[in-house]
């Protein structure tokens, strides 16, 4: 009996992509699987009809033999060695559909890493820019001290499955193919747990809360993570142990604000300092420092202190603290204090070289007024 085309078996077009032929074929195994067609007894070789069409036509270098030579090119190869990697990948989402889980060529589980843990902490401006050390107390699963992990009470130790001789797996004929499912007694493992560890109930581990040692560095800020690692949670089977992350939020803080290595603050200044000039106190993370103020300063005006703002965590000089001058308008004055501004109100308006952005402003307010 003559062989059909392949690609009239899957229903595909010569020079088909990969991801459309894949497709077709899944489709096609899906269709005609024998377990899903016990009443139809063409169902079998419909299914091995396709699946050797996809064996060929996945493989790049049979596929040519094909397109050139048609059946007589391919058939030396041999259907059924299934070399092709992504011909075990669809076998494996297809029978994961079909028999709901499992690798059906028997790779056997491996021993899991354990999970990473996330631990949030709250830390104060000055701690984020000098650096500190904290003790943190986690929650995690270890391994059991009493069975080293392994879960079988103490002087006894897990035997060989003998569900599945300690694959893991066990095989299961269905239609055509043999299939390996995961072995239900040992969930994969391999072993059985005899005599289960009192302490942890055979489980290899036992949850603790461990108390640890952070060393956050200088410069830290919000967002920023330090790992720990293999301070996470033990593995089961005696897998490799998680990490942890610590995540640092930084507090709000009172007189300064942070916007990367710098620190910014206001500064009120009286009025008679901001206009006679003067000298006055500012606060840093490390004390107090004095600035001179210059005669007729205005509000936004920055004063920098060089290297008074935050160490840079990736490299690079320290930052700057940069104070906003804030003129502080008086309030409550006196009648007397009021007769003396508005005097000195009267002289101002003599002179535009005493108020200058008023000046300016007006003039610009006065230019815009005349150009409509």
């Amino acid at each position: 009996m003559s062989k059909r085309d392949y690609y009239e078996v899957l229903g595909v077009k010569k020079g088909v992509d990969e991801g459309e032929l894949k497709k077709a074929y899944r489709k096609k195994a899906m269709k005609f699987h024998p377990d899903r067609n016990s009443d139809d007894p063409s169902a079998p070789e419909k299914f091995k009809e396709a699946s050797e069409a996809y064996e060929v036509l996945s493989d790049s270098s049979k596929r040519n033999a094909y397109d050139q030579f048609g059946h007589q090119g391919v058939e030396s190869s041999g259907f059924g060695s299934h070399s092709g990697e992504g011909f075990n990948d669809i076998f494996s989402d297809i029978f994961g559909d079909v028999f709901g889980g499992g690798d059906p060529f028997g790779r056997r589980q491996r021993s899991n890493r354990g999970s990473d843990l996330q631990y949030s902490m709250t830390i104060s401006l000055e701690d984020a820019v000098r650096g500190v050390t904290e003790k943190i107390a986690v929650p995690a699963l270890e391994s059991c001290d009493v069975c080293s992990g392994t879960g079988a009470e103490k002087g006894s130790s897990p035997i060989t499955c003998s569900g599945c001789n300690g694959a893991g797996q066990v095989r299961m004929q269905q239609g055509f193919f043999s299939v390996a499912q995961t072995c239900r007694q040992c969930s994969g493992s391999g072993q059985v747990i005899k005599d289960p560890c009192k302490p942890c109930k055979g489980k290899g581990r036992i949850e603790r809360r461990k108390t640890l040692s952070v060393k956050i560095p200088a410069g830290v800020d919000t967002g920023d993570r330090i790992r720990l690692a293999g301070e996470g949670e033990a593995g089961p089977n005696g897998g490799q142990t998680g990490d942890l992350f610590v995540q640092i939020k930084v507090l709000p803080h009172d007189v300064f604000e942070r916007d990367g290595r710098h620190l910014y603050c206001e500064v009120p200044i009286s009025f008679v300092d901001a206009t006679l000039g003067g000298e006055i106190q500012i606060p840093t993370l490390d004390g107090k420092v004095k600035i001179k103020i210059p005669e007729g300063t205005q509000t936004g005006k920055l004063f920098r202190l060089k290297g008074k703002g935050v160490d840079a965590i990736r490299g690079g000089s320290k930052g700057d603290l940069l104070c906003r001058a804030v003129i502080e308008t008086p309030q409550n004055l006196t009648k007397e204090q009021k007769e003396l501004l508005q005097n000195l109100q009267s002289s101002f308006n003599k002179s535009d070289q005493q108020t200058p952005l008023s000046s300016e402003w007006f003039d610009k307010v006065k230019s815009f007024f005349e150009s409509k």
